[in-house]
């Protein structure tokens, strides 16, 4: 920006005087103050020069106002500007400074107007920008003007080469000039992208470098534009950030993969632009081949396995073991770890590999038959529970199922914790075994004697026997007898007295002497009566002659018996086999 030097205050005038100076100036040619003139050195007189500007007195200028004074000679001409006609020393007062300020300042506004383009070299930095020498005349450049991105360090721009500017306002009353040199970058750069835009095509091999870096690709100065590189696109490998293949200022090679002309966007590929490790696949990896590889990714599914940069094939869940269930894939594996596995499948097309881990070792379930025929008697571990059965350890990763219908020969189960505890262990027999689902069928009553196969010895019709209540039911009780079997008092046998509810005689756990009625052996039931206890020989005597004569019999047998019936065809708690 052009300083202008203080001038110094001009003497008071009145109207005539005013008058009087024009009219001399007619009548011999005086130039009027703020006028050019030519000026012709005459001498020097301390720090003054004096020159003669064809008034009856010499002009005096400053010497601070020549680059040399030592340069300055007799007879010396040059332009200065008239400022007084009479200075505080009765001199003429001139500048030749303002004199060629004033010359390039008025050369600028018949040479330039506002955007226009002119050449200038920056010379210094001041508060918000910089100086810029334009033909003689100081222009100022703001800092957000001085490049197409913002820059922390405006020295970095000072030189002595020329450069091109675009002029963005002219103050002709304040001699001040703003230019900008990021409109004609940016103008130079929007003309070069749309040559560049014209000459991509879809495929085509280009030469970039790396201009900026972000967490989700990086861009790519493609001289002319900048085009994207997502991290997608970078590696036919797994990568977490564009930083661990890329650097800021890196030359490379990419693919143009699509050009988008209405929105001046380029994407760009450098995976693309190398072989692609998928090429030839199946005969590199063939199926069943065994392999080793480094885990680079756990997701709850499965394990990503890289047997290669660029190749990677899934472990599923139901492919880490043959005999562990495992839910998530992290409670097997680390990222880093190393493994075997083994091709399942390969799906080319989609770039997709399917690998095994439990292939790497033999089966256990295909020669579980011969470990445990069906028949043979095992010891396992209780190690959990189902609403309808029990899981027994026969091995590690070899499981049994104990049914309820398989835990009692003379009770009805509901939940195996009603036999079962956790973690006991127990003996049972192998009923049967499938391969293919992986399932073997264990019975824990199989392995003990079933105590209906020598009822007959062990109890008969009228015989009197101890017992502890099991369990209440609206229509009698169950009585635990000895080996487990249960016998079954109506309501209408506890006792001689009429009762209502059972519960009001009978409470569980109670020990009761009651005489046995029925014995049905095919049905798997026995009658009890607790009032029977008290009856005659003679009764007791037709009761078990009847019996013997007909034990398979449905009739009646006797008053006691005939309850019995009733009960056992209306009860769906006491089913046969089971209580």
């Amino acid at each position: 920006m052009a300083i202008r030097k203080p001038q110094k205050a001009a003497p008071k005038t009145g109207g005539r005087y005013d008058e009087l100076i024009a009219a001399l100036s007619t009548q011999n040619s005086v130039p009027a103050p703020g006028s050019i003139v030519k000026g012709k050195v005459t001498g020097k007189c301390g720090n003054d020069v004096l020159v003669d500007i064809g008034c009856k007195s010499a002009g005096t200028i400053s010497a601070n106002e020549f680059e040399d004074i030592d340069a300055v000679n007799l007879g010396d001409e040059f332009d200065v500007l008239l400022i007084n006609l009479e200075g505080e020393n009765g001199m003429v007062e001139v500048s030749k400074r303002q004199a060629d300020e004033k010359i390039r300042w008025e050369a600028i506004l018949a040479k330039y107007k506002e955007g226009d383009t002119v050449s200038g070299i920056i010379k210094s930095k001041v508060r918000g920008g910089l100086i810029v020498a334009v033909d003689g005349v100081e222009a100022f450049l703001p800092g957000s003007q001085v490049d197409v991105n913002p820059s922390r360090d405006l020295d970095i721009y000072i030189t002595d080469a020329a450069q091109d500017f675009t002029i963005i306002k002219i103050s002709d009353e304040r001699r001040n000039i703003i230019v900008s040199r990021r409109e004609l970058l940016e103008s130079q750069m929007a003309e070069k992208k749309q040559a560049l835009l014209k000459t991509l095509e879809k495929g085509q091999i280009v030469h970039g470098k790396v201009k900026n870096i972000t967490d989700f690709g990086a861009f790519v100065d493609l001289d002319g534009m900048d085009g994207l590189l997502h991290i997608t696109d970078m590696s036919w490998g797994r990568i977490k950030h564009p930083s661990e293949i890329l650097t800021n200022g890196q030359e490379l090679d990419v693919m143009i993969l699509e050009v988008d002309l209405d929105r001046e966007r380029v994407s760009l590929g450098l995976k693309q632009a190398q072989t692609n490790p998928w090429d030839d696949i199946e005969n590199r990896y063939p199926v069943n081949s065994r392999l080793r590889g480094k885990v680079v990714n756990l997701a709850p599914y499965g394990a990503f396995v890289e047997l290669e940069p660029g190749i990677e094939g899934l472990v599923h869940v139901s492919e880490f073991s043959w005999t562990k269930r495992v839910a998530r894939a992290s409670d097997v594996l680390n990222i880093g770890d190393e493994v075997d596995v083994v091709v399942l499948n390969i799906d080319s097309q989609n770039q997709k590999i399917a690998l095994g881990i439990r292939q790497t070792e033999a089966n256990p379930w295909d020669t579980v038959q011969d470990r445990y025929p069906v028949g043979s008697r095992i010891s396992g571990k209780v190690r959990n529970f189902t609403t309808y059965g029990a899981f027994v350890e026969m091995e590690e990763g070899i499981d049994g199922m104990i049914h309820v219908s398989d835990m009692s020969w003379t009770r009805k189960i509901n939940h195996p914790s009603e036999v079962l505890q956790k973690g006991q262990t127990v003996e049972a027999i192998v009923l049967e075994i499938d391969t293919q689902n992986q399932r073997i069928s264990l019975g824990l009553k199989q392995a003990q004697t079933d105590p209906w196969s020598s009822i007959a010895s062990t109890y008969q019709i009228g015989q009197i026997v101890k017992g502890k209540v099991s369990k209440i039911a609206s229509f009698g009780a169950f009585i635990e007898l000895e080996d487990g079997v249960d016998g079954l008092v109506h309501i209408s046998q506890i006792s001689d007295e009429r009762i209502e509810k059972v519960r009001d005689a009978l409470k569980v756990g109670q020990e009761v002497e009651a005489r046995i009625v029925k014995i049905d052996r095919d049905e798997r039931r026995i009658g009890l009566s607790i009032k029977a206890v008290s009856m005659d020989e003679g009764e007791i005597a037709r009761l078990t002659a009847e019996s013997d004569a007909d034990a398979s019999s449905s009739a009646q047998l006797g008053a006691f018996a005939n309850a019995f019936e009733e009960a056992f065809a209306s009860s769906e708690e006491w089913q046969p086999g089971q209580n």
